[in-house]
C-alpha cells in the first residue's frame, strides 16, 4: 500500500474518520433521557404490580390459615366423638359388671355377712365386742332391746 493524496491530505489507504463528539454527547443525552422517562413511567406501574402480588400472597396465606383451622377443628370434633363413644362403651361394661355382681350378691347373703365381718376385723378397732348383722341388719345382742 502506498501513500496517496487527495485534496492535499495524505492517506495511507486506511480510513480514518474523526469521531463526532457532539453526536456521541447527543446520543448519551437522548439515551439518558429515555431511561429516565421509562423509569418515571415504569416505577408506578411496578409498584402497583408488586402490591398486587403482595395482596395475592396475603390472600393465599389467609386461605391456608383458614383451612388449617378448619382441619384442626374437625380433628378435635372427631376426637371428642371417639372419646364419647369410648366412655359409653366403658359405662356399658360397668353396668353389666354391676348387674352381674348384684345378681350374685342377691343369692349369697352369707358372703355379704363375711365381707362385713372381714371389713370390721381388718380395721384396727380397740373394742372387744363386734356386732354381726343378721337378716334385718340388727345385731343379735340388741334384738331384745328394740321392743
Amino acid at each position: 500500500m502506498g501513500i496517496w493524496t487527495k485534496n492535499g491530505v495524505a492517506y495511507d489507504g486506511r480510513k480514518r474518520d474523526v469521531p463526532n463528539v457532539s453526536g456521541i454527547f447527543a446520543s448519551i443525552l437522548i439515551g439518558s433521557a429515555l431511561i429516565i422517562l421509562m423509569g418515571m413511567w415504569g416505577c408506578p406501574k411496578y409498584k402497583v404490580w408488586e402490591r398486587g402480588l403482595a395482596g395475592e400472597s396475603e390472600l393465599k396465606q389467609a386461605e391456608w390459615n383458614r383451612q388449617i383451622a378448619v382441619t384442626e377443628a374437625e380433628a378435635k370434633k372427631m376426637a371428642a366423638i371417639s372419646l364419647a363413644q369410648a366412655e359409653v362403651e366403658r359405662a356399658k361394661g360397668v353396668a353389666q359388671a354391676n348387674e352381674i355382681i348384684g345378681e350374685s350378691l342377691k343369692k349369697n347373703e352369707d358372703y355379704l355377712r363375711y365381707l362385713w365381718i372381714t371389713e370390721v376385723a381388718g380395721k384396727d378397732i380397740d373394742k372387744t365386742v363386734v356386732y354381726v348383722p343378721t337378716e334385718a341388719n340388727v345385731p343379735i345382742l340388741e334384738a331384745g332391746r328394740v321392743r
